[in-house]
């Protein structure tokens, strides 16, 4: 069984910067792709990025890209997604997702897609003030 844990989130003003950190027990994540979604309040479950397993391709929503960054370290099981000019649009609960790291995977469709994933976190809160 795969467990993902999310830190790092919390309360900040409008153009300020959190790190969230996810990280996975109970199977080698290096052998998986990782992505990140956020919901907000009465909103669906929306894409943020992802990164292969390797952590040579990632991938971004329109929304984020530019502003955060996604990586990885293999060794320590942990993905990470680096957030700056944070604005109050990304006041949500920010989720981490393991998925396979197959040749389908690096299609639109797949990897911006929660069904892609097998294993999911409980989620941080990110407030952004304005």
């Amino acid at each position: 069984q795969v467990q993902l844990v999310e830190s790092g989130g919390g309360l900040v003003q409008a153009g300020g910067s959190l790190k969230l950190s996810c990280e996975a027990s109970g199977r080698t994540s290096s052998s998986y792709a990782m992505g990140w979604f956020r919901q907000a309040p009465g909103k669906e479950r929306d894409f943020v990025a992802a990164i292969n397993k390797s952590g040579g391709r990632t991938y971004y929503a329109d929304s984020v890209k530019g502003r955060f960054t996604i990586s990885r370290d293999n060794a320590k099981n942990t993905v990470y997604l680096q957030m700056n000019n944070l604005q109050p649009e990304d006041t949500a609960v920010y989720s981490c997702a393991l998925g396979p790291d197959r040749p389908w995977y690096y299609s639109v469709g797949h990897y911006n897609t929660g069904r892609t994933y097998e294993y999911w976190g409980q989620g941080t809160q990110v407030t952004v003030s304005s």
